[in-house]
């Protein structure tokens, strides 16, 4: 990430593909892809020759590749790529994404709530739910989910931003999964949408805030991970229920808006779903 002569950070990392694929090269362990250990290895994960041969073709255009020198290159070339690398189909996507694939479509981001959207969430009364945007920005709630998040001193009437108030300080002690169910997933989805929306500059002042701001970020954003968070579970501690797991769900509307609804949802009989229950009555 650099910054242009008015000190607005620019997201190189994200749109740049070189960039990409060193990240993700060196993150790649040899002996999980069968090649012998070296002792003499001064940087982590592969070579670029290694990768080269991997993925079955020649060191110089891949070297090309990695510079930004190699213009189109195919479909066949990117999946081959993507499998010496060990992508997911989400990874190998923005791979393509970020080599100009033209089956690829531009997408906009959607300024008002879809009415879609906000009419799933007036009918959801028994779970917490909410709409965010692509920026993770909240758009709306229902009322358990203010009371949830209410409890950790955020105001979602407010319009938050979701990934912001994660690294806060302040949030660690309600999430004790906070490193590897929120921040991690958060970061991940982040990256794929700053690739969806390039030319968002709220979105790329967010990601450069929370890079100068906080360490831990900057680390995960430098591990290149890309994915979409739609299902997982979530541990809350709240101050008035005590510790409540719940199952996150992610809706996204597929017209290229980046919104989509969120629920936290937790089977009958469960604990989490009785202390939702007392939540919501207390409330």
């Amino acid at each position: 990430m650099s910054s242009d002569a008015t000190g607005v950070h620019k997201l190189d990392d994200v749109a740049d593909l070189g960039k990409f694929l060193q990240a993700r090269r060196a993150r790649v362990n040899p002996a999980e892809v069968g090649l012998p250990e070296d002792a003499r290895r001064r940087v982590p994960g592969l070579r670029r020759e290694e990768l080269a041969l991997l993925a079955g073709v020649s060191v110089d255009y891949y070297t090309r590749l990695e510079q930004g020198r190699a213009k189109r290159p195919s479909d066949q070339v990117l999946d081959a790529v993507a499998r010496a690398l060990r992508l997911d189909e989400t990874t190998r996507a923005h791979l393509h994404r970020l080599a100009g694939n033209s089956r690829l479509s531009p997408v906009q981001a959607g300024a008002g709530v879809r009415p879609s959207l906000q009419t799933m969430l007036a009918a959801i009364d028994a779970f917490p739910a909410l709409i965010l945007n692509h920026r993770q920005d909240v758009l709306a709630s229902n009322r358990l989910a203010r009371l949830l998040y209410g409890g950790f001193g955020w105001d979602l009437d407010s319009g938050p931003n979701f990934v912001r108030l994660l690294f806060d300080d302040d949030s660690r002690p309600h999430f004790p999964d906070w490193e590897q169910v929120c921040t991690g997933d958060s970061v991940a989805q982040l990256r794929k949408m700053a690739a969806l929306f390039p030319e968002d500059g709220e979105l790329t002042s967010l990601i450069g805030e929370l890079t100068v701001r906080h360490r831990y970020f900057a680390e995960l954003w430098a591990r290149a991970e890309v994915q979409d968070c739609n299902i997982g579970t979530v541990r809350f501690d709240h101050p008035m229920v005590g510790v409540l797991q719940l199952e996150k769900d992610q809706f996204r509307v597929a017209d290229g808006s980046g919104q989509m609804l969120v629920t936290l949802t937790a089977s009958p009989g469960t604990d989490g779903y009785e202390k939702l229950a007392l939540l919501g009555a207390d409330g």
